[in-house]
């Protein structure tokens, strides 16, 4: 039975996209390289910033001071630049009442991840909220769920993964984790069935229904 659930954050548990994307063109702005105001810049939203900025032409060195001018915008306004999904909570309060435990999950930087949760009320769904460190660590989805899964001594059979990317389906099996991929967030179905996890779920009013069956 998968009695405990790993949570993504950005893009499965709320939408993030102003605060992560208005941050994202701050930095680049101040890195003397401004984005086009008609560059989509919702891929962003799930990677870590690593990824994000490399993407986005920079190096290595670059990359490190341009993260230093995302936290500028992002700690002092853009953390709050979000919403959680109609639904999340409902869900997530079924499952608790369905005794399954719950354990966020995010690349994002679990210093700016808790203050997110106790704003919007969800940190009292979880168990424990494992996130990267501000230097880089753990913002891959497969060394931190397998930091989790020996903090907890879980058996991979017992979990779930549920995010909206397709870094948390390629984490997940890494570590031999069934996943649930939302269609609620930022990556596209194409994106995800590459990856092959083992359920989608359309609304968040359908999430604590799939897990529950999943253990019925």
């Amino acid at each position: 039975m998968a009695t405990h659930v790993f949570l993504d954050l950005d893009g499965t548990l709320t939408d993030p996209k102003i605060g992560i994307t208005n941050s994202i063109r701050y930095s680049m702005a101040k890195m003397d390289s401004p984005l086009p105001k008609s560059l989509d810049l919702d891929w962003t939203i799930g990677p870590s910033l690593w990824y994000s900025f490399k993407e986005l032409g920079l190096g290595a060195n670059d990359t490190e001071k341009a993260i230093s001018y995302y936290r500028e915008r992002y700690t002092d306004i853009g953390l709050f630049e979000n919403h959680v999904y109609e639904g999340i909570p409902k869900a997530l309060q079924m499952l608790k009442e369905n005794n399954v435990s719950m354990y966020l999950m995010t690349s994002k930087p679990h210093n700016y991840a808790k203050k997110i949760t106790a704003h919007f009320n969800l940190s009292k769904f979880l168990t424990y909220e494992f996130g990267s460190e501000l230097n880089g660590k753990n913002t891959d989805k497969g060394d931190l769920l397998k930091e989790a899964l020996n903090h907890f001594k879980l058996q991979p059979e017992d979990t779930i993964m549920v995010g909206d990317r397709k870094f948390d389906i390629i984490g997940a099996n890494k570590n031999s984790i069934k996943t649930i991929a939302v269609l609620w967030g930022y990556g596209s179905v194409d994106e995800l069935e590459k990856e092959k996890p083992n359920f989608f779920v359309k609304t968040p009013n359908n999430l604590a229904k799939t897990i529950i069956e999943m253990n019925n």
